[in-house]
């Protein structure tokens, strides 16, 4: 290129590098993510994790796209779980995870209702609907959500499930979007919708090796995001927010061809309610967290490790709000997770590739 790259022409030429390095191919890879099939392999996942069973309930819900699912383990039932996973026009954009009814003891042993929704594209008549790989991990990361207020057991509803700090609610899904990835995993559930062929093992070899691209680009655009929604809690209200984002950018040496994840005039996380405001950072605190605890299961060699899923099980997932998250993350890890794994999994250590 003879000029200056710009932040409009990032994405446009890092596909093409993405293409030419990598030969990814985004419609290739849809061809194997059939929404029903993720689903499935996201309770796959949950059932070898902590033995829980999901049964399909023929059910009157408040649109026939939704769908609900009765969670048992050992035969006890622990939660409804609904899927709610069509872009339709009644529906906000984006996904997220609610609880109808929190678990709680208070009132006897009550059980949760918990509905994951998303915006996926809905198909035409009978064909399958098909996901981008980071649809599904939107997938498995809402389910993430769920299985927090699923596995909850505490008396309280207001420390219930997902009702942690907000810069430790994250690990769960984060964490669960780890499985999308585990070799066993695609190979059972990524199958071809038209010839029903398993994904080939040049493929996820292709997948594994694109994984980490761009990650630097990632990286900044996010914690730009992240480090002026600090600023801007700080102090007095700028007269001027729109200068006042510049200033900071300036005062970090934000790179002239990254642009912010969220520029402040549509950065909803921090204006649409106080859960996000001074707390965008918590996205990538999670990630240190969960690259940190997906790494016991890795040292076990066993991404399905019965122990290791015991200890994230009784830990964490169960115990909700109900105890410090630092106090919970060391009874499951042993230790305050370490930046080092996150560096790893994005590939931006010493030890891994940097891009």
């Amino acid at each position: 290129m003879k000029d200056e790259l710009r932040a409009w022409d990032w994405r446009y030429y890092a596909e093409k590098r993405r293409i030419q390095n990598y030969s990814i191919n985004e419609v290739e890879i849809k061809s194997y993510l059939q929404l029903n099939k993720m689903i499935e392999a996201a309770f796959y996942c949950a059932t070898k994790l902590f033995n829980l069973d999901f049964k399909l309930l023929n059910s009157n819900l408040y649109h026939q796209d939704a769908q609900i699912w009765e969670v048992t383990r050992n035969g006890e039932h622990l939660a409804l779980f609904i899927g709610d996973y069509y872009a339709r026009s009644s529906k906000r954009s984006g996904a997220w995870c609610s609880a109808l009814r929190s678990q709680s003891k208070l009132n006897g042993n009550v059980r949760p209702i918990v509905v994951n929704v998303c915006n996926f594209s809905k198909p035409d008549n009978d064909k399958e609907c098909l996901l981008s790989f980071d649809e599904a991990s939107t997938l498995f990361h809402e389910f993430g959500h769920a299985l927090h207020s699923i596995l909850s057991n505490v008396s309280y509803p207001l420390v219930s499930g997902t009702s942690v700090a907000r810069d430790f609610v994250e690990l769960p899904s984060q964490l669960f979007e780890h499985w999308l990835e585990v070799p066993e995993v695609l190979e059972k559930y990524a199958i071809h919708y038209k010839t029903g062929k398993p994904i080939s093992k040049h493929l996820l070899e292709k997948l594994k090796k694109a994984k980490n691209i761009d990650q630097g680009f990632s990286t900044v655009e996010y914690l730009s995001s992240a480090i002026v929604d600090l600023y801007l809690h700080e102090g007095p209200v700028p007269k001027d927010p729109i200068l006042r984002q510049e200033e900071i950018l300036r005062s970090i040496d934000m790179p002239t061809s990254i642009d912010m994840r969220h520029s402040i005039t549509q950065f909803a996380h921090i204006f649409s309610g106080d859960g996000y405001s001074s707390g965008y950072y918590s996205y990538m605190w999670s990630e240190v967290m969960d690259a940190d605890a997906f790494k016991a299961f890795e040292e076990k060699n066993n991404p399905f490790d019965k122990d290791t899923a015991k200890a994230l099980h009784d830990c964490i997932l169960s115990k909700g709000g109900s105890i410090a998250p630092e106090e919970a993350y060391i009874n499951f890890r042993g230790k305050l997770p370490n930046v080092k794994a996150l560096l790893e999994q994005r590939g931006l250590s010493t030890a891994g590739n940097i891009t």
